[in-house]
């Protein structure tokens, strides 16, 4: 294959992951699926600055056990996310969305969120997230988790 078909099929790898990502985020809104469903099980997860989730995550059930999960039991209605865009590069999504959901003590909880997903073989390989952190922060500390969702 000359260079020109092996740009074809890098384009349509990442055209691929592109549309992969943006159904699982179609899921996430319509409430029958979320983006975590691509991780790979030895993905890693990081969340870049200084919240109190800030860190890596080495495998799914790290990051949803330690994450996912606590943040949503400190949720009432979770969150529903709206793509504000999504780009590709190789094998790299990036999605720059706003989300935004009720916690339980009844106040609103909205961030805006980039997501660098490293993808292979349509999985998330590694993800780099950058959030607000100040806003998370504050449902963290003051919203007791319930019962997990």
């Amino acid at each position: 294959m000359g260079s020109f078909g092996m740009a074809q099929a890098d384009e349509s790898v990442a055209e691929r992951n592109k549309a992969i990502v943006r159904a699982s985020f179609d899921a996430w809104t319509a409430g029958t699926g979320n983006p975590f469903e691509l991780l790979a099980e030895d993905a890693t997860w990081t969340i870049t600055g200084n919240s109190a989730a800030a860190g890596s995550y080495a495998g799914k059930e790290a990051f949803l056990s330690e994450v996912i999960r606590p943040f949503n039991a400190r949720m009432s209605a979770g969150l529903k996310p709206a793509i504000q865009d999504i780009y590709v590069d190789g094998d790299m999504v990036i999605v720059l969305f706003d989300a935004s959901g009720t916690a339980r003590d009844g106040q609103t909880y909205a961030n805006t969120y980039a997501w660098f997903l490293g993808m292979r073989d349509g999985l998330i390989l590694r993800a780099q997230a950058f959030f607000d952190s100040i806003a998370f922060d504050d449902l963290w500390a003051r919203v007791e988790p319930g019962p997990s969702r």
